[in-house]
Order: structure tokens, then sequence, then C-alpha cells
């Protein structure tokens, strides 16, 4: 195996593949089988295809579902190894999220001149050609997940069936494929995702910021350019609406970029006064004056500052980008409103835990690169900072020397707590550091010194923000994990427990 052919389906044939092509003779290896993994070699199983799905892993209930799968006529290997060979005789490998190109299975595909699709392209050309259900997308460093589930929200709140999908919620092939076609899907997007796409075009779609992130996935002098190059994928191909932000000028450029639909529009969001063509806020309003007949000279109140779960600018800024794609899509304004001021964001996301003798201890643990925990940090003022884990070759200057006037103390733990140390060091030299060492083993847990360590410096008044600007797996096993331990040690040193 492994000396391969290139593949012998015609380009135009592969090209139009989709719902109701005859795909009983297609040899697909599906790359992962993960959640998206296996959504992909199961619908495509159904659709007659000969599906081969591999992964290095047998974690979770991987085992299991390749019984079933392999009870319908698939080919499942997981295991150290499965993944290092492409089977020959290959016509398609649709890859899962985070797979990196330089993967051996996927690098041997390109080799060969085998087609490399990710789940979310076999998606798209999966839909119902009878009823092809429209995708408002988003993707972006930071913020995407919240601002899906605001737009979901408000969708509903519309009157609309519709799920988040993609890299939140249902995978994006169950999405298209469910029986009953949806009206509408609220689609996040990551960079990843959207790397192995080539022919999707949402209805409209926004890039909520673009920094430092995933460094490791995009190595060498031109990974910044490369990562704001995939996520300025989504905007391709757009027949309604370019959502930018405009305190962020790369998200702008990249719609300048995009080899949009004749008749698309670029719509921008701000948390200052609002533009033409633009949404944002009004004194407390959030407004818009870009989907109202007379934008010229009014505006339409979508909300008030009042009606959000926080106000914290960040979570104001996905609202307004929520809201932009809801109002593309003909959503109202009484309807966004009832969906800002009913939702609430998934927990750790600046989750308040607890007030303790006048400080308040905030759970932001999914702040997990600096551009996060800046926009999280900048919410807060005086703040005791909680930092530190897997950095992915993110560096901190920038973020410490934005944030420095606010900081009380920082206390570190982690892998990579030196990189956050030493921009401390550079640019915030007067601020007291806690280093936590996870290795101590003096019969306290990391998190509690952390809590006692940050509890020493704080003062009544006070923010102490768990906003690590990292990744968790060095210590936790996901950045719930880290946040829950947090939210208990401080509820520990409540009670006196610790």
């Amino acid at each position: 195996m492994g000396g391969g052919r290139v593949t012998g389906l015609d380009p135009a044939a592969l090209a139009a593949l989709g719902r109701t092509s005859d795909w009983s003779s297609i040899r697909v290896v599906v790359a992962g089988f993960g959640v998206s993994g296996y959504a992909a070699a199961d619908n495509l199983t159904f659709l007659g295809a000969r599906v081969t799905a591999l992964d290095e892993s047998e974690a979770g209930d991987r085992r299991e579902r390749a019984d079933l799968l392999e009870s319908l006529g698939a080919t499942v290997r997981l295991g150290p190894g499965s993944t290092t060979t492409l089977p020959d005789d290959v016509d398609l490998v649709v890859t899962s999220p985070g797979w990196s190109p330089r993967a051996p299975l996927l690098a041997q595909a390109v080799g060969r001149g085998v087609p490399v699709w990710g789940e979310v392209e076999l998606a798209w050309r999966l839909r119902d050609p009878e009823r092809p259900v429209p995708w408002l997308a988003v993707t972006g460093t930071n913020g995407k997940t919240t601002t899906v589930q605001m737009l979901e929200a408000m969708l509903r709140a519309g009157g609309l069936r519709t799920v988040a999908a993609g890299n939140v919620g249902l995978p994006l092939v169950e999405a298209v494929m469910d029986p009953d076609p949806y009206d509408v899907l609220a689609v996040e997007l990551s960079s990843f995702q959207l790397h192995w796409t080539s022919t999707v075009a949402a209805r409209s779609a926004a890039v909520l910021n673009v920094a430092e992130d995933h460094l490791d996935w995009y190595p060498g002098p031109s990974g910044m350019t490369d990562y704001a190059a995939d996520k300025g994928r989504i905007y391709e191909r757009v027949r309604s609406a370019c959502v930018y932000n405009v305190a962020d000028p790369v998200t702008e450029e990249l719609v300048r970029e995009a080899d949009v639909t004749e008749g698309a529009r670029a719509i921008g969001f701000t948390l200052g006064t609002p533009a033409v063509g633009m949404v944002g806020l009004v004194d407390d309003v959030l407004a818009d004056r870009a989907f109202v007949e007379d934008r010229r000279s009014s505006a339409a109140e979508l909300c008030t500052l009042g009606d959000l779960a926080s106000q914290a600018p960040h979570y104001v800024a996905n609202a307004l980008a929520a809201a932009a794609l809801a109002r593309s899509f003909d959503v109202t304004p009484a309807a966004v409103q009832q969906a800002l001021r009913d939702f609430r964001p998934d927990g750790h996301r600046i989750a308040e835990v607890a007030t303790v003798d006048g400080v308040t201890w905030v759970d932001d643990s999914k702040a997990t690169n600096p551009h996060a925990a800046r926009a999280s940090l900048q919410a807060y003022d005086p703040v005791v900072w909680v930092a530190g884990g897997l950095a992915k070759g993110a560096r901190f200057d920038d973020l410490v020397q934005a944030v420095r006037d606010r900081l009380r103390g920082v206390v570190l733990l982690g892998r990579d707590a030196p990189v956050i140390r030493e921009s401390l060091r550079r640019h915030a030299p007067d601020v007291p550091v806690i280093d936590v060492a996870a290795g101590e083993d003096d019969g306290v847990g990391p998190m509690d010194r952390v809590v006692a360590g940050a509890a020493s410096l704080a003062r009544p008044g006070d923010t102490v923000l768990l906003a690590p600007g990292c990744a968790s797996m060095d210590m936790f096993a996901n950045y719930g994990a880290r946040g829950d331990a947090f939210a208990e040690a401080v509820h520990r040193r409540r009670r006196g427990d610790s």
C-alpha cells in the first residue's frame, strides 16, 4: 500500500458530486473519526460511497461507532499508525477539522493528486438541491461560539427553524442531511475548517477579529498571513452581507480582497457611533444603520446595553456582529432584542463566580489566546490577572503593554508561564507576580495556590480574573475543567476550606 495512483475519477465528475450523485463507485478516505469525521463517514456510507475511516485514537466511543459503521459496509481503522499511509485507489479524502496540511496522510493525498475536502466542504456539496439551506457563517480568533449562539437565538426568535452547527453544536453534514430541512443555519467556522473549503458560498458571513493564534498550525514567517487568508475564505462568494469589525482593519481588508457575489454589501460593526451601512452604539443603544430603509437619516434600535447579560466590550461587539447577520436575513429588530435579552453565554465566558470580602472572582477560562485575554482584561479595572498554560507559539508583549495600568498583580501557572513572565518583566516590571509551580507537592492543589496568591494581591473593589491567554491541556483536560477547578477553589476559600 501507499505507492498510490493518481485518482482515476474525472475532475469534472468529482466537482459535480453532490447529494443526488451516484456515489457507489467513489472511494473515500475519511481522515479522523471524531464527531465530524464520524458524521462524514456515516453519511457518505448512507449515500453509497466506499468509505475507509482512519484515526490514530481509539478514545471515547470511537470503537463502538466503528463497529456500527463497519456493519453498514464501511472500513474503519483505529489506533497508532492507522493514518501513516494513504491507501491505494482513493478518489477523495475528507479531512476532519484540525488536521494540518503537513499531516502525512494529507500530504500524500496532495502529492498523488487526490482531492482533499474538509467536512465543511462536503456538507456544502450535500445540501438538498431542491431546497438548499442558506448559511450565515462566523469566524474570528475570538468570540465565534458566543456570536453564533446569539445568532441562533435571534433566528429562532424570528420564527425560523435553525440550529448552531459547524465548529459548535451539530456537525454540518448532519445539519444539511436532516430530512426536515432547516430554514437557515448559524455556522461557526474555524480557520482549520475554512482551509479546506473551495465552493462554500454563505448567504452572509462575519470575521469578528484576527489576532495571533494557532501559530503552531501556521508556522514560519508567513504564518499570520496564512492564518488571516484562511479566515478570509469565509467571505468568498457571499451573496448578501460581509460583516467586518471596524476596530480591526484586517477584517475589512479581507472583505476588500474577497470575490463576492455582485450586490453583496460590506457591513461594519463598531462600539462607536455607526456610520451609514454599519451597526454600532448610540449612547447605550445598539443601533442598526445598515438594514433600515432610510439609513442616512435614521436607525433602528436593536436593544440597550441593559438588555445584555454583560456589558464587557467584546460581548457587546459579539452582539452587534450577530445582529448584523440576523438583520441581513430579515430578522426584525424586535426579535433581535428578545433574543439578546434572554441570551446567556456558555460557562467559562466572563462568568462571575463569587464576591468574597469585596473582591469579585470571574472565570473566563475560554480566553485561550492573548487576544481573548486582552478583551477580557479591558472590561475590568483594577484586576488581578490569572494566566498561563500552553501558549501555542503566541507572544504577550502587546497584551501586557495594553493592560499594564489595570493590573493590581498577576498569578501565573502552567508550562508557558515563563513566556508571560518575560513580557511582564519587559513591559510591567512594577506589577507584582506570583508564579505557581504545578509540580509543588505540599498537599494543596495548584488552583488552590492560585486562588490564595490572587487573594493576597487583591483589594476590596478589585476583580480577580482567570483569563489565561493560553490553552489548558498542560494541566487540565480542557478549558472547562480549568474553569471548574478555579471556581471550586474560590468556593473552598470562601467557605474557609483552604
